[in-house]
């Protein structure tokens, strides 16, 4: 089983990327922010409670998106591996993921994560806030934040899988094509180890 786990700040292309990561290589993308939506969509307790952090431009807490990662698991057993994308977004949540994984007898082969600047990201999202009919992508103030956060929570990740040599920094800026054969050769580096 092949899993990997695509890093980058809201906006930085996670979502197109790991689409066509998907197909390339038949993993199952397992999205939090897909599944909190489908979850804010149901209107179901966990959804409501989800969007008033998302609507703050704050995480979820771990424990709720920990179980929504082993049932989602549970779901897909036959999966040649799984593509994470936004997932873990603090060293708790790689810690628990890991865990997680060990249980499940395999592990994350590759982080990798995209590298796109503060003032790029803010134009990125206001302007798929115009579409999305997603709250959080319409204020630049709460854009700003989520960076922030994005930013303060996560380094400390990306040294916890740079310990394990499983992390490597890819340009998120350039083409949609440009970044895919970027993301491609790291990819296809790790197979073959």
């Amino acid at each position: 089983m092949f899993n990997l786990i695509l890093f980058g700040p809201p906006g930085s292309g996670k979502g197109t990327q790991s689409d066509k990561l998907v197909d390339k290589y038949g993993l199952k993308h397992l999205s939090t922010g897909n599944l909190l939506r489908q979850e804010i969509a149901d209107k179901t307790p966990l959804g409501i409670e989800a969007k008033s952090f998302m609507d703050k431009g704050q995480l979820v807490p771990d424990e709720v998106v920990i179980g929504m990662v082993d049932s989602y698991f549970e779901q897909h057993k036959e999966a040649r591996g799984f593509l994470f994308d936004g997932f873990p977004r603090t060293v708790a949540q790689a810690i628990a993921l890991d865990k997680l994984l060990e249980l499940k007898k395999t592990n994350i082969a590759a982080v990798l994560a995209l590298e796109v600047g503060e003032e790029e990201l803010v134009k990125r999202l206001l302007n798929r806030g115009k579409t999305s009919g997603r709250s959080d992508d319409t204020n630049e103030e709460v854009i700003r934040k989520r960076f922030a956060v994005y930013s303060n929570e996560t380094t400390p990740v990306a040294e916890h899988y740079k310990k394990a040599k499983k992390f490597k920094s890819i340009r998120g800026e350039g083409t949609v094509g440009q970044i895919f054969d970027a993301i491609c050769e790291a990819i296809d580096k790790k197979i073959q180890q």
